[in-house]
């Protein structure tokens, strides 16, 4: 396996890395103080972005640096379900077993957010699959709860989640929403960057990439972080079965010939 080859400890472009993996740039820094912002002061945030540019990751590093002593955050990703099965979902999060009755749920949901002496900040990823009318549901959450009842609601998904959010039956949530933010894809430079960085954090050295090859990695990848994974690993996979040692701007073309990545 290539991590012997090139003496790696560990897998360096695996899709869920440690905590302490995920790079922070500058655009992260950015996303995260907006998100601080939004712990201290909002209601509702938007995170938004396409497939693969590291939503998910920014989430974790969000949820990694909430004061525990304050916030208890309900990650939510099974969103692709009809309203009242997301709605029994959240108090199956929240530790309870749901009741029988739609008015019962939300009233159960609001009761244990009450009893919690931490806000309850719901963090709701791939929300772009959601029912609309969960949205709504989400709306009536924030909408009815008073000043001691403690809750946020974090959305992240792709961009047709914008959307969905422009309807006019949404239009009282968008007025609810403090931050929003659109994820980038990494520019050449930060291309370059990425791999060496996980690379290094893999215990192997920042070298085995060549210049041109992270340049060749990028216009093939368009600087998104999944993809730059994919094809990443690829090319090392196909450099340790052919004995190479360093990752060149013809082994790239050979391997994308061969991945045939549109």
């Amino acid at each position: 396996m290539f991590l012997n080859h090139f003496s790696l400890n560990a897998h360096p472009f695996t899709e869920k890395p440690p905590i302490q993996w995920l790079l922070r740039d500058e655009h992260t820094d950015q996303a995260l103080a907006r998100l601080k912002f939004f712990e201290q002061q909002g209601s509702i945030a938007l995170i938004i972005g396409q497939t693969g540019l590291g939503k998910s990751s920014l989430l974790r590093l969000f949820i990694h640096e909430l004061p525990q002593n304050r916030y208890n955050p309900v990650y939510l990703h099974l969103t692709p379900l009809n309203a009242n099965a997301f709605l029994r979902l959240i108090v199956i999060k929240l530790g309870e077993k749901p009741q029988m009755g739609k008015d019962r749920i939300l009233l159960q949901i609001l009761e244990r957010i009450n009893q919690n002496d931490k806000c309850t900040l719901f963090i709701i990823d791939e929300a772009h699959l959601i029912d609309p009318q969960t949205l709504t549901d989400l709306r009536l959450l924030i909408s009815s709860i008073d000043e001691q009842i403690s809750l946020k609601i974090l959305l992240c998904g792709q961009e047709n989640l914008s959307r969905i959010l422009k309807r006019s039956s949404h239009a009282d949530l968008v007025q609810r929403i403090t931050l929003q933010f659109i994820m980038r894809a990494l520019s050449m430079e930060k291309t370059s960057a990425y791999i060496d960085y996980r690379i290094t954090k893999a215990g192997g050295a920042d070298k085995i990439f060549e210049p041109e090859a992270k340049n060749l990695i990028h216009d093939y990848t368009g600087g998104v972080p999944r993809q730059i994974n994919n094809v990443a690993t690829a090319c090392l996979i196909n450099a340790a079965a052919r004995g190479l040692n360093k990752i060149t701007e013809a082994l790239v073309n050979e391997t994308m010939t061969e991945l045939h990545l549109p």
